[in-house]
């Protein structure tokens, strides 16, 4: 069969990670915790509640769950700024990232990101016909403000995307940084967004801001977040963001009818009644990544400082020969970031027992 396929997909693999059924799954930084019977209850009776109206079209605008949303997000991060029109969601980080593709990207416009980064960045750009490019971290991770600034300021992009705490490498972005960043895109002709990409934040380390307890100085600036992590929701499929009401009204635009199902809205409503119910092992799960950064350290590894729930190692001589010892051990991590280099999610206390165990077995 001969098919009109795009150009620029022929040949490509869809995105994807294993999905194996082995005893420690931390490859795609999943919360290790499945949500208590109490939350589970709480999520039941929602969806119970919703299904009883399922012959009609959900809150087309989702105001009840942008309400709550805003709620979480000004308790979690102390910004009093917050209100529905201030807050964006869709099906996962993805479609929230997708959106503003859409609305700010395009054909002859620049995405502009820092590699290593999340390897969906490109993805995006790639379906939204918006030319995507890369700046180089530092040697530890770190970007380079002065060299961001001059790439800013050469390449006018619309959209300017930083992760923080940035994915795979776990390093988070001080406020001074992100504020340069946003001064550089405030000069580019015609505008620029700046996306702050903090699907990790509530992991990060006790004294380390939120780029939102700054955005409401900063007009052009988004802080995206998700349900996906820290609620222990990944298959609730919510993502979210924060911005000013002007950013949100143009993303109404781009986005399909009745994009969030009142079956996910509800889910989301009652998992957000429930955050801190959701949240209890939070506190264990950051304990556990600093252990697993100190015993990686010890054994001569290079981790960067991290304020998610994973930890980027290296250099691995041959990752490949390791991902396939540790699976052949029960224990499937990421083969991402710099050659040399594999990720790993933290899971609970046994399962990163096992990985260190599996570790030592394979690179002994």
């Amino acid at each position: 069969m001969v098919l009109p396929i795009r150009p620029d997909l022929k040949g490509l693999t869809p995105y994807g990670a294993p999905q194996d059924d082995v005893t420690a799954r931390l490859n795609v930084n999943e919360n290790p915790y499945a949500p208590p019977p109490s939350v589970v209850d709480a999520i039941t009776r929602a969806v119970h509640q919703a299904a009883e109206e399922l012959n009609r079209y959900p809150d087309r605008d989702f105001t009840a769950l942008r309400q709550d949303l805003a709620k979480y997000l000004a308790t979690e991060s102390n910004v009093d700024f917050l209100e529905a029109h201030n807050i964006w969601a869709a099906n996962g980080s993805n479609e929230v990232m997708l959106h503003l593709h859409q609305a700010f990207g395009g054909p002859g416009r620049t995405a502009l990101s820092f590699a290593p980064t999340y390897s969906m960045y490109p993805e995006y750009a790639r379906d939204t016909l918006t030319d995507y490019v890369t700046m180089p971290r530092r040697e530890d991770f770190s970007i380079d403000i002065d060299a961001a600034v001059a790439e800013i300021e050469s390449r006018n992009p619309t959209l300017v995307i930083v992760a923080s705490p940035n994915n795979p490498t776990g390093t988070a972005l001080s406020l001074d940084e992100v504020r340069a960043l946003a001064a550089a895109c405030g000069k580019v002709p015609g505008g620029s967004v700046l996306v702050v990409d903090e699907a990790y934040a509530e992991f990060r380390r006790r004294g380390v801001p939120s780029a939102a307890t700054i955005l409401p100085s900063i007009p052009h600036m988004v802080v995206s977040r998700t349900m996906s992590k820290a609620f222990a929701l990944a298959g609730g499929r919510l993502g979210y963001l924060a911005a000013h009401r002007e950013v949100i009204d143009v993303l109404k635009v781009v986005r399909l009818p009745y994009h969030l199902s009142a079956v996910t809205q509800a889910t989301a409503r009652a998992a957000l009644a429930h955050h801190r119910a959701l949240q209890a092992q939070v506190d264990e799960i950051r304990a556990e990544r600093d252990d697993t950064v100190d015993w990686l350290r010890a054994q001569g590894y290079t981790v960067p400082e991290t304020d998610a729930n994973f930890a980027l190692f290296g250099p691995v001589k041959d990752r490949e020969a390791v991902f396939r010892g540790l699976l052949a051990r029960g224990v499937l991590i990421r083969v991402t970031g710099p050659e040399g280099y594999m990720r790993v999610s933290i899971g609970t206390a046994r399962e990163m027992a096992m990985f260190r165990n599996a570790l030592l077995e394979v690179t002994s």
